[in-house]
């Protein structure tokens, strides 16, 4: 199983996390097996690590393809708002969105850098390997509801 930290827009985060969103759209392609852990980190303003999903079905296709297939789904949560981001594009990965969880601790950009000085988010994901010192971090904090 893969652990990627994934940058997401705060809007997108919050709907993975509630669980109306159930596809993440991606317009750079990489290998993500079904069983990954995707960390989500909500981007600017936000600027914290503030829950994980499991990493369902991958689809990659065209753009308009991937549209008509997920807007064919009654409960996708997909919007228009998806659309811009990904028309344009030769091709786009679509990751269903399995058992969101929300932190109840999320970990703030500054918070990760005054225990990790050197840890930067990701432009769009990174690959977390076993023993990097962000994953004791979010085990030790992210998950306690003080």
């Amino acid at each position: 199983m893969l652990t990627i930290l994934m940058s997401i827009k705060p809007y997108f985060a919050n709907r993975i996390l509630n669980g109306l969103k159930k596809y993440e759209f991606r317009r750079k392609i990489f290998y993500i097996p079904s069983g990954s852990r995707i960390i989500v980190y909500a981007s600017s303003p936000v600027k914290a690590i503030v829950g994980e999903f499991t990493a369902g079905r991958i689809y990659l296709g065209k753009p308009e393809k991937i549209w008509q297939l997920f807007t064919s789904f009654p409960d996708s949560g997909i919007e228009e708002k998806d659309w811009d981001y990904i028309k344009g594009d030769r091709e786009v990965l679509a990751i269903e969105v399995v058992k969101p969880i929300r932190y109840p601790n999320p970990l703030t950009l500054n918070f990760i850098r005054s225990k990790i000085p050197y840890f930067r988010p990701p432009q769009s994901y990174i690959r977390i390997r076993i023993g990097n010192p962000l994953l004791d971090l979010i085990r030790q904090y992210a998950y306690r509801g003080d």
